[in-house]
């Protein structure tokens, strides 16, 4: 039998290995790989070419989404399943947008998460209950402000969004170049464009517009300047 091949992408390593030791019990899927930062989930889809890719939304240096995204682009044959504490429409829409073969909630069940991945195997998508319930409730509704916000952050390059994530987190420029490894005039001007398409021009309102559209969660501790 050739098994589903995953990558778990979860910061928390509690969680990380409750999931590991969970979906070890079923026999057609086998985790062959662990991501503790969005950009080692990027690395490391690379590097393995696993099948589904679960990523959690709220990772550290990279968010889940833009991991996503970026992993769709590189490896488009892998599937990435967003896993997340959060069914709000703001972070849902921008998985649906992003091409993403699902949403699930942290509580899901471990015959949900099973389901979910052979789904996206199979080339389907795949939601949790309660997620999907209110997408066809919703049904073709126009997503109004949130889905302008979605719109808005489509524009952002990759490197916008990691100077956006890293700006919002706290770190100053020396901190997000090091991390990035490019210069800080590359990274000042980066904030320039920034604030340029967002319409925002001070660092507080960079990190609420980051919160408000899912790029980081407001349970992140911030440093705001």
């Amino acid at each position: 039998m050739n098994r589903i091949t995953v990558l778990l992408a979860e910061d928390h390593m509690i969680v990380r290995e409750g999931l590991r030791s969970l979906l070890k019990e079923e026999d057609d899927i086998e985790v062959v790989g662990e991501a503790q930062t969005g950009r080692q989930a990027v690395h490391l889809t690379k590097k393995l070419r696993p099948a589904v890719v679960v990523m959690d939304i709220a990772m550290p240096l990279l968010n889940g989404l833009e991991a996503t995204r970026q992993i769709l682009k590189t490896v488009p044959a892998t599937r990435v399943i967003i896993l997340s504490a959060h069914s709000d429409d703001a972070y849902v829409d921008q998985v649906i947008a992003l091409g993403a073969a699902g949403y699930l909630l942290k509580q899901t069940s471990l015959q949900v998460l099973s389901a979910a991945i052979r789904e996206a195997h199979r080339g389907n998508t795949f939601f949790s209950p309660s997620v999907a319930r209110r997408l066809r409730n919703r049904g073709q509704k126009s997503p109004g402000r949130k889905g302008q916000l979605k719109k808005t952050v489509a524009r952002l390059s990759s490197r916008e969004m990691e100077v956006l994530q890293l700006i919002a987190e706290g770190k100053a420029n020396k901190q997000v170049a090091a991390e990035l490894g490019i210069s800080i005039k590359t990274v000042e001007k980066h904030r320039q464009n920034l604030m340029a398409k967002l319409d925002i021009h001070e660092i507080s309102g960079l990190t609420r517009y980051a919160i408000a559209a899912g790029i980081i969660e407001s349970s992140v501790q911030l440093t705001i300047r």
